[in-house]
Order: C-alpha cells, then sequence, then structure tokens
C-alpha cells in the first residue's frame, strides 16, 4: 500500500449531484469513499450514531492496520448497507457543505451516491417492490376488504412475509384504512381545485394509507386558528422509500407527480403544509437536489413554500387569530420526541413549543433517534439493530413518567408502540383534543379559574 498521505480535501470524484455525468462514475466515487472514509476514521465524532461507523473504524484499525486503502469491497458494502438515513452524522458533522467547510463532507449523500449506483448496476428486488412502494401495498391492502390488516396478525402469513419479501415477522405493521385521506377529504368538500389558498395540505403516504384521522385533526387545528387550507388530489409518496434504495428513476417520477399538483398552488401564493418530517424533508432538501432540468427548478420554488405544519402554526403565534382557547389538557407531564428529519431540517422543535401553550409546561424533549428510520425497521436485517439504536430514546420517553406522548413522525409513534410500550401522539392530535372539552379523557377539561389564570 502507498505510504502517501490521503488528503482531507475534495478530490476529483467530488460530487452530489446525479445530474453531474461523474456522480454515475464509479471509479469517481471509489476516490471520495478512500478519503471520506479517512477523514471519518480521523474524526470518529459519529462513532454512537449507527454501524456504519462502528463496521468502519473496526475494519480500518483491525483489518488493516489503520490504512483505510486495505477497505474492501465487501466491506465497503457493508457500511454502505448499515445506514438507515436517518441523517444525524450530517446534523452533526462539522465538515459539510452546510456548514460551508472546505472539507465538503456529506455521509448520507455518499451512501445515497453509492445506492444509486447499485441500483442502476443491479437493479431492484421484490421487497423493494412491495415495500418501498406505499401506494401500491395500501391499494392491495384496500382491494383485500380488511384481509390484509388481519392475516398481518397471523403468525403463518407473517413467516411467510419474512421469507418471501424480508419484513419481519415481529415487527408491528401498522394497519391500512379502509379508504384514503383523500377521498375522505374529498367527501367532506376539502379538496379544492382553485387555487390562491393560505395553505395547502401534502398529508403524506403515511396518513393517507394508516391513519387518516392525523391528517383530519391538522384540518381542524388548522380551521381553529382561521388558516384557510385545502386539500390537493393526486398527491402521491414523496419517494423517499424508493431512494432508500437508490432508486433516483423512480424517485424522479413521483416527485413529478407532486410537483403537477403542487405547483399550483405555490405559484399562486400558497404555504405547502406537511405532516411527516421525512416527507417534508424530500420536498424541502431532497427534490432540489434529485430532480434536473425543469423539474428542478419547479422543486427550488417549491422548497421555498414548504412548512412542517406545527412550524407554520407556530410562525402565526402573535398573530390576533393563533387560538389559544384550550378546553381540555393531557395534564402538565408530557414527553416529546424530536424526529431525526426534523432535526436535519435545522426548523427547531415547534411542536414541543405548541404542547407547552396546551399544558403551561415544557414537555420533557427526547432527541434521540428511535431507530424506525423509513423501512429499516421492518427488515429482516434491521429489525433488532432498530431497537439498539432506539434504546436511548426508548428510556428518555419513559423516564418522563407523563401519560401523554408526542412525535411528529407517525412511524416513530409505531416504534415507540412497540418496544417502549406506548403509542405517542401527533402534535396536531394533541391539540385537536385540546380544543374539545375532555379531549384526553373524563376530568381533563381546563377550569375556568385556570383558563382565567392562564
Amino acid at each position: 500500500m502507498s505510504d502517501a498521505n490521503i488528503s482531507y480535501l475534495p478530490s476529483a470524484g467530488l460530487t452530489y449531484d446525479p445530474s453531474d455525468d461523474k456522480y454515475w462514475d464509479r471509479s469517481a466515487l471509489d476516490q471520495e469513499l478512500e478519503r471520506v472514509f479517512e477523514v471519518c476514521h480521523g474524526c470518529r465524532m459519529c462513532f454512537k450514531y449507527c454501524d456504519s461507523f462502528v463496521d468502519l473504524f473496526d475494519y480500518i484499525d483491525t483489518n488493516h492496520d489503520g490504512d483505510v486503502r486495505g477497505i474492501t469491497d465487501d466491506e465497503t458494502a457493508k457500511v454502505m448497507d448499515s445506514c438507515f438515513q436517518c441523517k444525524l452524522c450530517e446534523v452533526e458533522c462539522p465538515y459539510t457543505p452546510r456548514q460551508d467547510h472546505e472539507f465538503q463532507l456529506d455521509f448520507p449523500k455518499l451512501v445515497h451516491r453509492w445506492r444509486a449506483i447499485e441500483h442502476r448496476e443491479k437493479g431492484h428486488g421484490l421487497r423493494e417492490t412491495l415495500i418501498n412502494d406505499p401506494d401500491l401495498a395500501a391499494g392491495a391492502a384496500r382491494a383485500s376488504f380488511g384481509i390484509a390488516n388481519a392475516m398481518n396478525r397471523v403468525s403463518a402469513h407473517r413467516w411467510f412475509l419474512e421469507k418471501v419479501i424480508g419484513v419481519h415477522r415481529d415487527k408491528l405493521l401498522p394497519d391500512f384504512a379502509s379508504s384514503t385521506f383523500e377521498s375522505q377529504a374529498k367527501k367532506k368538500g376539502r379538496t379544492k381545485a382553485d387555487t390562491g389558498h393560505e395553505a395547502v395540505l401534502f398529508q403524506t403516504c403515511y396518513v393517507q394509507h394508516n391513519e387518516p384521522d392525523i391528517g383530519h385533526d391538522a384540518l381542524c387545528v388548522l380551521d381553529a386558528n382561521s388558516v384557510d387550507v385545502a386539500c390537493v388530489e393526486g398527491l402521491v409518496c414523496c419517494g423517499m422509500p424508493k431512494w432508500e434504495y437508490g432508486n433516483l428513476d423512480a424517485v424522479r417520477r413521483q416527485a413529478k407527480k407532486n410537483l403537477d399538483a403542487l405547483m399550483p398552488h405555490v405559484e399562486s401564493g400558497s404555504t405547502v403544509l406537511v405532516i411527516n418530517p421525512t416527507c417534508s424533508m424530500m420536498l424541502r432538501q431532497e427534490y432540489a437536489e434529485l430532480l434536473e432540468g425543469e423539474d428542478r427548478a419547479r422543486a427550488v420554488r417549491l422548497s421555498e413554500a414548504v412548512a412542517d405544519v406545527s412550524e407554520y402554526l407556530w410562525s402565526i403565534r402573535k398573530e390576533e387569530r393563533f387560538n389559544e382557547d384550550f378546553k381540555s389538557s393531557p395534564g402538565p407531564e408530557t414527553a416529546y420526541h424530536a424526529p431525526c428529519h426534523l432535526r436535519a431540517q435545522r426548523v427547531g422543535f415547534r411542536a414541543r413549543n405548541l404542547v407547552k401553550k396546551v399544558t403551561g409546561k415544557n414537555p420533557l424533549a427526547v432527541i434521540e433517534c428511535c431507530g424506525h428510520d423509513g423501512t429499516y425497521a421492518m427488515k429482516v436485517e434491521g429489525f433488532e439493530p432498530s431497537q439498539k439504536y432506539g434504546r436511548k430514546a426508548f428510556a428518555g420517553m419513559k423516564d418522563a413518567d407523563a401519560d401523554v406522548w408526542v412525535t411528529d413522525c407517525p412511524l416513530a409513534a409505531v416504534q415507540f408502540q412497540q418496544h417502549a410500550g406506548k403509542k405517542p401522539m401527533h402534535p396536531m392530535t394533541v391539540l385537536a383534543r385540546a380544543y374539545e372539552a375532555d379531549g384526553f379523557g373524563p376530568g381533563s377539561s381546563v377550569p375556568d379559574a385556570e383558563k382565567e389564570d392562564s
């Protein structure tokens, strides 16, 4: 092996732009892998986030006597496959483009680049087709008229799912709703074809197919605060599940559908309010970097109009219309989990602030990763590690000794439900209930004297 030092500065292979031909050049990628591995090996700040870094440091130290250039292709694949795109290493890394550092290091994007090349060269299998397409899976489940939900509780069926598509037999899977949020909203007259509304809702595929009530709670809260909000027909999954596997072509197809549906509203001045942090991250950050041509230009305009729904409510808190007439409370002790992909957007924990408006006391904040991360916790190879990565988050929520837990991420809520014994509410559900008398059960109404004192 060469005795020459490996420069920490960007190699000739650096690019995070899939529209750049160099992005798809494996030799160029290899230059960046060697450089980034060397920087990470020298820094080691991210050892605690996932096994990508644990494995990387172990390979270099144990197998290759400290020389990054000894890393094999199989070892690289193991490092890349262990990343579940929580983004926390990028959030904490001091060497990123976001920090305007000369090293220009973004480990999650490097992983995506590696996966995109792998996908282009090798294609994908049955598992990606099924579990990384929520719209397809949910459509098939609805066509079963409830049989899919029942079968997901049958051990023999779960064994079959594990063997055929690699979904762990013990993973708690959310039920599919009998009808979509979009169809329910349309029946209620909430879907508008005209433009010019203050805001439009991007409900996300989880709310669309699994828990439409979260979307209705969001509408209820926005109505209570006099936000002119409309629902939009034709929205699809943001594409993150496909991007987990590096399927850029599928991401671009799905992004185009969402752009076609949303851009008339954006051009008329509407804010796009997103319920799930992963989806707001895709619309706010990823689309503008992954798309090309006119779609990229449209994605840039969209990114400027995107807001997390709690973020938007907090932005109007000083306006007269902001509604603090809460009629019930979950009690003073609550716990709030901050999702990784919300942290990646650096918009602050606005849902936590909103819950404090209801209870009068700051919720205990837990900012550790829960380990779910898209479809990672569903897979055979990810189910048990996801529990390890989420252990601190589970313990943190339990230590709060709170009756009500809150998180902006519906999938994180499923993870806590299974591994910590309690399912957190979405902040929009907390607020929607707070506007109702006894919204949290008998005795939860806020006494008149307390209202006057507040």
